[in-house]
């Protein structure tokens, strides 16, 4: 592959000094040097970069697909996973499905023995030179075809994208659910990466399933067959990483008090609010806001201290949003139908200050809440 040579790199090089590599001049100045294909895919591997810089600290050095990329594993996440192979005894792993090799990296990393396999040869071919300075392997195959030794480890990360989009139709997945299922059986120690939208009622009994978020972004939803059954929340906020788990008992519903706090989406997705805020009160059933008379300062939870309490009502709120000098507005929302970005409009905010107004069912009925950020 041209990109993997020796003028690749020459090429990557050059586009790498192109402010924009999307450019129509840049695409000129690089065909000037090299064959237009060549050009066109060092252009795209250096906007690939760039745009995965987010995600990956060593993104410069990698090698990426459209696709591969937006699957890729946050680098936090990968070595959170990597940790709990290594402290569950695993040596080898065989990660079925690898993609661009982002977690087989973390795997490497933390001292594990990886047979990375990959279906698709350009994937392959980019997972090889991601992997090169590492104890790592690449197969180009199906994970299907791969017979995994007992007792070792095993990590899939099925792609759900068909010819029109994302699917939750399992039978669709590459590698198949029914592979999924089997290792999340066997005797292998299997962890499988899946979305964070992963519909419950395809999550077995026996397996522990883990909604994880980092830096306020729920990324992924993953099972495992070595770690205690049953939901957990995994929060990752300024390197630290914080797992809750299930056991509180329900809360009660109560009124509105001096503090509103949100549990993290990791948490409500794993259905664990009573354990993120156990001395809290809900705000109404069903509503995942809860209130307090104290902030709760948990990675859990963003507490929001409450300022002014307004029925929800628009010309009531269009006269506050007028009245305050409102230009920035923040609208957040729970169990109210509302787009918050029409409302927005609708109450035409002007002015030098900021407000955040929280949308929820209470027990008294539906309230604008106006808030201040403290967590």
């Amino acid at each position: 592959m041209d990109i993997l040579s020796d003028d690749g790199a020459l090429a990557l090089e050059m586009a790498a000094a192109e402010a924009d590599p999307d450019s129509l001049g840049a695409a000129e100045r690089m065909r000037r040097r090299f064959p237009p294909e060549l050009a066109a895919a060092a252009l795209t591997q250096v906007a690939l970069r760039r745009r995965a810089r987010e995600k990956l600290p060593m993104a410069d050095r990698m090698f990426f697909t459209p696709d591969g990329l937006e699957q890729a594993t946050r680098w936090v996440v990968a070595r959170w996973r990597a940790a709990l192979f290594k402290e569950a005894g695993v040596t080898e792993l065989w990660d079925l499905g690898c993609g661009l090799g982002v977690d087989a990296m973390a795997f490497a990393q933390a001292g594990l023995r990886v047979h990375a396999v990959e279906v698709d040869p350009t994937t392959a071919a980019f997972a090889t030179a991601n992997l090169r300075e590492l104890d790592a392997r690449v197969i180009e195959g199906r994970a299907e075809d791969v017979e995994v030794p007992p007792g070792a480890g095993i990590f899939l990360d099925p792609a759900r994208r068909t010819t029109r989009g994302r699917t939750w139709d399992v039978n669709q997945f590459t590698p198949p659910w029914s592979l999924v299922e089997n290792h999340l059986r066997g005797d292998w120690r299997t962890a499988v990466k899946l979305g964070p939208g992963l519909p419950k009622e395809l999550i077995p009994e026996h397996v522990a399933a883990a909604w994880v978020s980092a830096d306020g972004d729920l990324v992924e939803t993953s099972l495992w067959n070595f770690l205690e059954a049953g939901p957990r929340a995994v929060v990752m906020r300024s390197g630290m990483v914080h797992t809750l788990r299930s056991g509180a008992d329900p809360l009660p519903v109560g009124s509105l008090g001096d503090w509103v706090h949100e549990p993290d989406n990791a948490v409500i997705r794993a259905g664990l609010v009573a354990e993120a805020a156990p001395a809290a009160r809900l705000l109404a059933p069903g509503v995942a806001y809860v209130t307090s008379d104290a902030p709760i300062a948990s990675p859990f939870v963003t507490d929001f201290r409450v300022l002014e309490v307004l029925d929800y009502d628009l010309p009531i709120l269009k006269r506050w949003v007028k009245a305050h000098r409102i230009g920035s507005l923040e609208i957040k929302r729970r169990a109210i139908d509302v787009d918050p970005a029409a409302l927005r409009r609708q109450l035409k905010p002007r002015g030098d200050s900021h407000a955040t107004i929280i949308l929820a069912r209470t027990q008294d009925g539906a309230r604008a809440i106006v808030v201040s950020r403290h967590s």
